[in-house]
């Protein structure tokens, strides 16, 4: 735990070393906190004291602002070398690809953090429904560590940050988008599959307020795969050379 704990801070650091960071956590506040306060469905548009106006923009401003993260993490220290380094030290491939989602993880909950004076000013505007609240970011952490995974998955198979990118977004888009159309379009068993496989039906879920433990094992499951598939992706690059 230790060794991950470590590559943890490392990485988090070298994300404030220079502007991405800033540049993806401004963009992030800067869309959110737009359609959330003054466009569209927004909070005095549909008057009420009620974040989901900033659950809905950040639902998709996460699914662009993680994978623009996750991009380097493994593909451009495979390019450098840098990984070669890496793996030289007492470390293991989990502890690593572990370390890696661990710091990404705490520069999403940082970004939501700061999204918390929206949360505070809707208590002087009206009466909150905080499960509701709670619960939204609730829902979105575990989205973030979801797209962390695949994200970090895409960056292992690959030593180009921009097809990295890309790849992330397309796995993504089947999660979020192609297996709630395909649950729409057929019927029965192969319906319930595809609706279970959908990430926005679990999402949704738990940003009602409902806590399902089959959410949880949903969430929990793909991102323990994709870090899996990531892992594996950098031991078989060890076993090849």
């Amino acid at each position: 735990m230790k060794a991950i704990w470590v590559i943890a801070k490392k990485e988090f650091s070298t994300f404030f070393d220079s502007l991405a960071a800033y540049i993806l956590l401004v963009v992030f506040l800067g869309l959110s906190g737009f359609f959330t306060w003054l466009y569209g469905s927004d909070i005095f548009f549909i008057g009420q004291a009620t974040l989901q106006p900033f659950f809905g923009v950040a639902y998709w401003t996460l699914f662009f602002f993680i994978p623009a993260l996750t991009m380097k993490m493994l593909a451009e220290e495979k390019r450098s070398g840098t990984i070669e380094l890496l793996l030289t030290k007492p470390v293991t491939d989990w502890q690593v690809v572990a370390g890696k989602f661990l710091a990404a993880f705490l520069l999403i909950l940082v970004a939501l953090l700061l999204t918390l004076p929206y949360y505070i000013t809707l208590n002087f505007i009206g009466n909150v429904d905080h499960g509701a609240v709670w619960s939204g970011y609730f829902g979105m952490l575990l989205m973030s560590m979801a797209y962390i995974s695949i994200g970090l998955f895409a960056s292992s198979i690959t030593n180009n940050q921009i097809v990295a990118f890309l790849l992330s977004l397309f796995i993504g888009v089947f999660f979020l988008i192609i297996f709630n159309v395909l649950a729409n379009s057929f019927t029965g068993d192969t319906a319930l599959l595809f609706n279970y496989l959908s990430l926005s039906t679990h999402y949704d879920s738990i940003s009602r307020g409902v806590i399902d433990s089959r959410d949880l094992i949903y969430f929990l499951s793909l991102t323990f795969f994709g870090l899996l598939l990531a892992e594996t992706a950098l031991a078989k690059r060890n076993i090849v050379e």
